[in-house]
């Protein structure tokens, strides 16, 4: 008689996707455990973010990335009602900081109808004033569905709300290499306890770690498993009070939204982020300090719809770093979210590429996946 696994649904991650993900399959009723290799939840990508509720406007119709982001972004808001998480729904101004510009504020306020984004409004010069008089553009869309969101008082509700229904939760466990035999997931797991583990469903939600961990599940095919890159997108914190009442975005630029003004709940300002591509392909030797020779890009770019912003007002804060399937140049890609159907291994999900909209798309990929799972 064949042994039957450790646990049904395994989970490596355990960021705001990981804990959505581990929620809606316990809510399901799914026996369900999350290793992460931190000392806690939301140390990675989760925990170096602009933490921001976005409205579903940049991306292309049907994508993966628009169809999460609007339902995420519906089922969040109503997730921190009921769950008294911080959060403010302070709206967004998308400037066309130049005449030149007006036809990319266009197709984006196009793109957002097409995602059945249907809030936005067109405003000029006047009103853009009267609404921001610091913000110098020739015409704005205001998104009035954006917000920001406590991430970490989220990811303790989702993490709470798991262990409510059965979820348990293993820290300081790296999945260090596995294999795919008989149907089921044998995996050694590292750190201070190291153990081995059976699962029948497995799903990698590792951030930055995906590529490097999926290369080490053998049965895995190699060729499923696409090329990463790492883009650093690096914060400046505002040393006075900001100004604005709403977040301020320029017009995105490759690789990214542009180097935008959002706020935190107390009203602190902080911009960023930029765009530097990495040439290190480790996700364990990031180096997240901010140079603080990059402020000259910063103080340029913000000075096009913010020519108030005065020398000596920035200071290096923090930066996070996006898991890209692209390379620079080119197009950013959908989040590619891998079952059977991609690389042959039932019971095996993975997640790549998911950077923003990924904290507003998280209850919804979580929904899809704990579907998924259960059909």
């Amino acid at each position: 008689m064949a042994r039957s696994a450790d646990i049904d649904c395994l989970i490596i991650g355990a960021g705001v996707v990981g804990l959505a993900i581990a929620r809606q399959l316990a809510l399901g009723g799914r026996e369900t455990l999350v290793l992460e290799a931190n000392k806690s939840i939301g140390q990675g990508i989760s925990s170096r973010n602009s933490e921001v509720i976005h409205a579903g406007i940049y991306y292309p119709k049907d994508s993966l990335k628009a169809q999460f982001c609007l339902a995420g972004r519906k089922a969040l808001y109503e997730f921190c009602q009921s769950h008294k998480i911080p959060h403010q729904r302070c709206g967004k101004l998308l400037v066309a900081a130049s005449p030149d510009q007006l036809d990319q504020v266009l197709a984006i306020q196009a793109k957002a109808k097409a995602n059945g984004v249907d809030d936005l409004t067109l405003i000029d010069r006047a009103s853009l004033k009267a609404m921001e008089p610091e913000v110098e553009g020739v015409m704005a869309l205001h998104s009035p569905s954006t917000g920001i969101i406590d991430s970490h008082a989220l990811m303790l509700a989702l993490q709470g709300d798991a262990e409510a229904h059965g979820c348990a939760f293993a820290f300081q466990s790296a999945l260090e290499h596995g294999r795919i035999e008989n149907g089921m997931f044998h995996l050694q797991i590292g750190g201070p306890d190291p153990m081995q583990i059976s699962a029948n469903h497995l799903i990698l939600s590792a951030g930055l770690a995906m590529p490097r961990l999926a290369k080490n599940l053998h049965g895995l095919p190699s060729q499923s498993i696409p090329a990463y890159g790492f883009a650093k997108g690096n914060y400046f914190s505002l040393s006075r009070r900001a100004p604005f009442s709403h977040l301020i975005y320029p017009v995105p630029e490759p690789g990214g939204l542009g180097i935008h003004l959002t706020l935190d709940l107390s009203g602190r300002g902080k911009f960023g982020p930029d765009v530097e591509w990495l040439e290190e392909s480790d996700d364990r030797n990031i180096d997240y300090r901010v140079n603080p020779q990059r402020a000259e890009k910063f103080y340029a770019a913000i000075r096009k719809y913010w020519p108030g912003l005065r020398d000596g007002d920035l200071n290096p804060d923090y930066s996070g770093v996006r898991p890209k399937i692209t390379r620079p140049g080119e197009p950013d890609a959908d989040f590619l979210i891998q079952d059977a159907r991609s690389h042959n291994v039932p019971g095996l999900i993975a997640l790549y590429g998911i950077e923003s909209p990924g904290l507003t798309s998280s209850m919804a990929i979580g929904e899809y996946i704990a579907r998924h799972i259960n059909a």
